[in-house]
């Protein structure tokens, strides 16, 4: 993994497996991938990597309650040297909607330390309500602002439009591109909060910007409620913000919300992930984006494994009619 690092400034938490570590995490990964009836989304299995997520190296489940008490400056967690065989590793799927479904080495392991932050969620109108999704470049949808797209992606929190939308969202790098150029676009409110103005903080804590949620997800399209884009502490809020999606209702807003794009592009970094990098983004402080690539779609194109994660479970129980992980609306 390599890292812009902006000057004086460090990654917050991160921590990179040794080797007997690695070996712990994948001994308990393989278990799983063989734990009947080998579905990711099934009760059953969910159940039983909830019950060996105890079971990871100390160290990594030290690092994991560090950051849930505290994200940090930037608002995202590293992992690095994952059990991944990456000459193991099938061709890169280049299918609309693609998904893991069945368990694999390297989908338990991201699952295993996701049920360390939380509990797992998925959307139902979003990949099928898959716990674990492919982020892949699709032919022809080069230019589609989202995970199938690979021109630069903008930042965003995700699903910004949702009440219940993910406390954290997990990237797991199965292989980069080719050319070794797509990056992980970070950009923390935290970074960008000094550079803010009292007047747009005020102005930017109104509820004057709609979020428009895609398509897929029906009626919640039909009339998005304003909200503000900062909420919480005056001093260390949250932030909701699409820049592809969100929309101010005045000239006022517009300008604000401008400034905050300039705050944010200027303490954005950007993380190259390599093959076995698992990294959380603290999906209420941190936006996220993608710069452009080339895909090839050769079968060894860009892959990255995703799951979303409640750290408050109970809060989304009222769209999901079973205790099960999917919301259906």
């Amino acid at each position: 993994m390599t890292v812009d690092v902006l000057p004086e400034h460090g990654t917050d938490h991160v921590i990179t497996l040794t080797g007997p570590e690695r070996a712990e995490v994948e001994t308990t990964a393989r278990h799983l991938a063989d734990l009947a009836p080998r579905l990711l989304d099934s009760p059953e299995w969910l159940a039983g990597a909830r019950e060996a997520s105890a079971t990871l190296p100390v160290r990594l489940r030290q690092a994991i309650r560090r950051f849930t008490h505290d994200a940090g400056r930037d608002g995202v967690f590293l992992v690095r040297n994952l059990p991944v065989d990456a000459a193991a590793l099938p061709p890169t799927p280049n299918v609309p909607g693609s998904v893991q479904r069945e368990t694999t080495v390297a989908a338990a392991a991201e699952v295993l330390v996701g049920l360390n932050l939380g509990e797992p969620l998925a959307f139902r109108e979003e990949k099928s309500g898959a716990l674990v999704q492919d982020v892949v470049p699709v032919p022809g949808m080069e230019k589609f602002q989202g995970n199938a797209g690979s021109v630069a992606l903008a930042m965003h929190v995700e699903n910004a439009f949702h009440p219940y939308r993910p406390d954290y969202v997990g990237l797991h790098c199965l292989r980069n591109d080719h050319d070794n150029q797509a990056g992980l676009l970070l950009a923390s409110i935290r970074n960008a909060l000094p550079a803010l103005p009292d007047e747009v903080r005020e102005i930017l804590r109104s509820p004057r910007y709609t979020t428009a949620p895609p398509a897929s997800f029906g009626a919640l399209g039909a009339d998005p409620r304003p909200h503000g884009i900062l909420s919480g502490s005056w001093d260390d809020p949250d932030i909701q913000v699409d820049f592809e999606s969100t929309h101010p209702l005045d000239g006022e807003a517009e300008q604000a919300m401008a400034v905050l794009g300039d705050a944010l592009r200027s303490v954005r970094r950007t993380f190259v992930l390599e093959t076995g990098d698992l990294a959380f983004v603290d999906n209420r402080l941190t936006l996220h984006g993608r710069t452009e690539f080339t895909p090839r779609y050769d079968g060894r194109d860009r892959w990255l494994q995703r799951v979303f994660i409640h750290q408050n479970h109970r809060r989304s129980r009222v769209l999901r009619p079973t205790t099960a992980h999917v919301l259906v609306s």
